[in-house]
């Protein structure tokens, strides 16, 4: 049986010594986001998901849900844990107070997307979607509508979901056939199918509100064609209450590999009264809103299996007796050494390590910026925030999920034949991470978007709010000598990054397939500098703490060693990379179709 703690410590150094979330206070409208009011928020979540949610994960895996004429049942414990969490207010932590919500920061309800992440997966998408929902209709739908549906879904009493992708088009959604014509009342009646909607149906809430992208009967092709429409279950009477049934049914589930305790549903909808939301045939703009933060938060369920593996595997790796160490006995008074003491058992584990904390810190970096996008009174600060992000966001959400998979895969290996196991919980860690690298944006397409539109947007704008800092960095501690081991390092990575940059706009602008063929890697190479940045800035901090740590001196110290391996061990993936790049298209697109 798996088990989770939070890892309160580690989060605790990244918010206030790494990154000085106090700052966050000074913003307009977070006033009352202090440290001390931070710590008894993670504290809590980190009670409710060790105590309520975790205890779930391995029978929800074994249960999954049910469905029968359209009706879908949730495992055994989860209504009652969700009801625990509408009641303990964690639906609203982030939301705006002017519809129930507490209006915390992102930075903060980043930390909580982990923490249920590593309890829970399943559980954790059901709240997951509705925040994604309740972003987007606070952005653009009417005060009207705001004023309906935000209380229900901030409280959590009614939950959200987003409707975009059909069997024959998946990525594509230009592509789409949901039909929205209008009614005679200004609402309008939706028409179509839509395939892999979390969420779509469930036992947990009294209502769902579905957004989903159809075509008006004036629609131009494509995603130039597309609007927004938000499609409740149930319609709502004036007076908030739940009213009679809408045209939407779930048509079936899906018998997946993972997250098995998420329902995935097929969802139909049979002239459904919709609402549109945003303007006519300009649905792809207000989608993005919820598109946006949901691969926010995939990345961060790419990072919350990643260390719920880790933690067992370190766990199982400190308690297994096999063999000796090859430099000769440790435990002398045992029969065999604990597997720990081999070095590829410690290379797996620094690996799950080194990227969990570097992960955690960019995440927290990255969330901060959704604060500032929000709260900052200066336009121009506000800007180049919202321009960190938008670059960032396909970086994290791809190599964050890919690492979550690999990570958990090492997990299945430190625990040898025992990981293969299902009662050991550590292949459901392997079948659970490996969706997040296919929703929200399959990891490839993150790749094209980064590659495609991020880096010529707006003349290199967005590329500048992470080269500039780092750049000032480097500068700025070169000759620091407590960072002397890594500084070169790193200066020799973000100088191939730059380099490879370079080749890329330059021959992509010349052959798309070239930038194409070099965008997985690049975003690779892009993410590994990005790590490296963050535990150069937790280094910096542990080296300067570790001289009067006293009882957090091992804890400052095996920040520096943990860094050290991932320089020298996983950073020089860059290089690896930065050939495969240079060796640009030929060698994928030279082959005839015929020939495959």
């Amino acid at each position: 049986m798996p088990t989770y703690k939070a890892p309160i410590e580690n989060v605790r150094f990244v918010l206030n010594e790494v990154f000085d979330v106090s700052q966050i206070a000074k913003l307009p409208g977070y006033e009352d986001a202090t440290p001390d009011v931070i710590e008894a928020v993670l504290e809590g979540m980190a009670q409710f998901c060790e105590e309520v949610v975790q205890p779930l994960n391995l029978s929800g895996d074994a249960e999954g849900c049910k469905y029968e004429n359209g009706v879908v049942r949730t495992p055994k414990g989860f209504k009652e844990a969700y009801d625990q969490y509408v009641a303990g207010g964690w639906m609203g932590v982030t939301s705006n107070p002017a519809y129930g919500g507490q209006g915390l920061p992102h930075t903060v309800g980043a930390v909580l997307e982990e923490f249920v992440t590593s309890a829970n997966m399943s559980f954790g998408m059901y709240p997951g979607l509705s925040a994604g929902a309740i972003r987007a209709i606070e952005h653009w739908a009417p005060d009207d509508l705001k004023q309906l549906y935000l209380p229900k879904m901030v409280a959590g009493t009614w939950s959200g979901t987003m409707c975009l992708t059909e069997a024959h088009c998946g990525t594509d959604l230009g592509l789409i056939r949901t039909k929205a014509v209008p009614d005679t009342d200004g609402t309008y009646k939706v028409t179509g199918s839509k395939i892999f909607i979390s969420a779509g149906e469930q036992d947990l809430t009294e209502n769902i509100i579905h957004l989903v992208l159809a075509k008006l009967p004036d629609a131009p092709p494509g995603v130039k064609g597309i609007s927004l429409f938000i499609v409740p279950k149930f319609l709502p009477k004036e007076d908030g209450s739940v009213g009679p049934r809408n045209g939407v049914m779930c048509g079936s589930i899906e018998h997946k590999m993972g997250i098995k305790a998420s329902a995935t549903c097929v969802m139909n909808f049979d002239d459904a009264k919709g609402w549109l939301i945003g303007e006519p045939h300009k649905g792809m703009r207000a989608m993005f809103t919820m598109m946006n933060a949901a691969r926010f938060g995939v990345a961060m369920q790419g990072l919350g299996i990643a260390e719920v593996s880790y933690q067992n595997a370190l766990a199982y790796a400190k308690d297994r007796l096999q063999g000796r160490s090859l430099t000769g006995a440790k435990a002398t008074d045992k029969p065999a050494d604990p597997i720990i003491v081999h070095p590829d058992v410690r290379k797996n584990l620094l690996t799950m390590k080194a990227f969990t904390e570097a992960a955690r810190a960019l995440s927290v970096w990255i969330g901060m910026q959704l604060d500032v996008i929000e709260k900052h009174p200066d336009p121009k600060v506000r800007q180049e925030a919202d321009d960190l992000l938008a670059l960032m966001t396909p970086i994290i959400k791809a190599y964050f999920t890919d690492m979550g998979s690999e990570v958990a895969n090492l997990g299945v290996q430190v625990y040898g034949g025992h990981g293969y196991i299902h009662e050991w919980g550590m292949e459901q860690f392997v079948r659970d991470a490996r969706i997040a690298q296919i929703y929200e944006g399959a990891n490839g397409i993150q790749a094209l978007d980064l590659v495609g539109r991020k880096l010529p947007q707006n003349m290199g704008r967005p590329l500048r709010r992470f080269f500039h800092p780092a750049s000032q960095f480097i500068e700025a501690e070169m000759e620091n000598p407590a960072l002397a081991e890594f500084m070169p390092l790193f200066a020799k990575a973000f100088g191939k990054l730059q380099q490879a940059t370079a080749v890329v706009a330059q021959k992509g602008m010349a052959n798309p397939d070239e930038a194409g063929a070099a965008s997985t890697d690049y975003l690779r190479m892009f993410a590994l500098v990005a790590m490296a940045f963050m535990w150069m800035k937790m280094v910096k901090v542990a080296v300067a703490k570790l001289p009067e740590a006293n009882g957090r001196a091992s804890f400052y110290d095996a920040k520096i060693k943990t860094a050290r391996f991932f320089f020298q061990k996983m950073l020089p993936e860059t290089e690896t990379r930065f050939r495969t790049i240079m060796a640009g298209s030929k060698p994928l697109m030279d082959l005839d179709m015929e020939q495959f």
